[in-house]
Parts: structure tokens; C-alpha cells; sequence
């Protein structure tokens, strides 16, 4: 029974991811902002979420502290890149929902978990323990964006959209990492841990400049 549901959940997974990473693929090269890019978010969004549910079932049944990672990741940015089209009036007044809280709280403590596992992999020796540190940074950093956007300390005109646009390609980063590592030849090489991230960062920085200075001049 027990290899039965892993098998399951295991399916699932895979069949989220793939749907995930071919949607998330043509957001980042198709016109955005039209009906058939909210359409393809959502398809996004939801596979990215069960996805990254199953992964924490997985890594949980059988310990994997890389799907165990990924799963948190892809959990927070589909969830909170998906809840940020939803919260654009803070700054007026609108308070965030209770799922938006949770999100935070479960990044929170992800980001807590994720630095005890890079001090114990560090003090065995490993390589992941360095990778797990940079997630961990990431992660801290944007709970603290949450944590002042929700608060109404807003300081960009159409921060909902920047944000969103931030979360949904680190999601899509989320994705591509994990599809990197699992058919990498040698999974013990930082290569396919970073190169994605190399790789978007730039265009994710490159993108909220781009928004960030259309909102200052509006």
C-alpha cells in the first residue's frame, strides 16, 4: 500500500511539474497580460502547486531533502505569485486574507528548517549544505517583502504586479531546478542547481526595473 500511494503521489507529481514547466515556458516567451496568458497562469499556478504539495508528501514518505526544498519553494511562489493579483489595494486599505499569512508563516518556517539542514549538511561535508544557505537567503528576504506589503508599506505604484511577476518566474525557476538536477548526468554538481537560477534572475531584475520605473512615472 505504502509503495502504491508513493507511486501515486509520485505520478502526480511528474505529471504537475511537466504541465508546469511546458506553461511556465510559454508565459516567459508569449505577450503577456492578454486572456490567454491569465489562462495558461492559472494552468501554471495550479500544476506548480500540486506539484510542489506532492513533493513534500514524497520527500515526507521517503526522506528527500532535495524534493523536500523544491517543494516549499514552488508551494510559496506559485501561491504567493498567484495571491498578489488578488491584494493590488493594499496601500488603500485592503487587508491580505488569512491564506496570505499562512503562506508567509509556512515560508517562515521553511526558511527556519532550511538553515539547521545546511548547518547539519555542512558539518557532514556536503556540498548542499552551501545551495540550501542561498535558498534559505532568498526565502528570508522575500518573507520579509510579504511581511512589509501586508503591514501597507508600500512604496511601488503597482507593486502587485511586480511581485507577482517576481514570484511566478522564481516558481518557474522552482521547475526548471528541479527538472535540471533529476536528469542531470551528475546530480552532485552545482551546475544544475544554479544555472537556471543564473540564467532568470538577470531577466527577473532586468523585468521589475522595467515596472518599477513605469510606476514612478505614473
Amino acid at each position: 500500500m505504502d509503495a502504491s500511494l508513493f507511486n501515486l503521489f509520485l505520478l502526480i507529481h511528474i505529471a504537475g511539474g511537466t504541465l508546469g514547466l511546458l506553461a511556465g515556458t510559454y508565459i516567459m516567451i508569449a505577450k503577456k497580460g492578454d486572456r490567454l496568458h491569465k489562462r495558461v497562469g492559472k494552468i501554471f499556478s495550479i500544476s506548480m502547486l500540486g506539484a510542489g504539495i506532492c513533493s513534500l508528501v514524497l520527500a515526507t514518505m521517503h526522506r528527500n531533502d532535495f524534493l523536500f526544498v523544491v517543494g516549499i519553494f514552488t508551494i510559496y511562489m506559485a501561491g504567493t505569485g498567484w495571491r498578489y493579483l488578488y491584494l493590488r489595494n493594499i496601500a488603500k486599505g485592503q487587508k491580505p486574507f488569512p491564506v496570505d499569512w499562512l503562506l508567509m508563516g509556512f515560508m517562515l518556517l521553511g526558511n527556519i528548517g532550511f538553515v539547521a539542514m545546511g548547518i547539519l549538511s555542512v558539518l557532514d561535508k556536503e556540498y548542499f549544505g552551501a545551495i540550501i544557505f542561498i535558498f534559505a537567503w532568498r526565502g528570508i528576504g522575500f518573507v520579509v517583502q510579504d511581511f512589509k506589503a501586508y503591514r501597507g508599506h508600500i512604496t511601488l505604484k503597482n507593486y502587485w504586479l511586480v511581485f507577482h511577476l517576481q514570484r511566478m518566474t522564481g516558481a518557474y525557476i522552482a521547475s526548471l531546478t528541479a527538472f535540471a538536477v533529476v536528469n542531470a548526468p551528475n546530480r552532485l554538481s552545482f551546475l544544475p542547481w544554479l544555472l537556471p537560477a543564473a540564467i532568470f534572475v538577470p531577466l527577473i531584475v532586468r523585468w521589475t526595473r522595467k515596472y518599477r520605473m513605469k510606476a514612478v512615472n505614473q
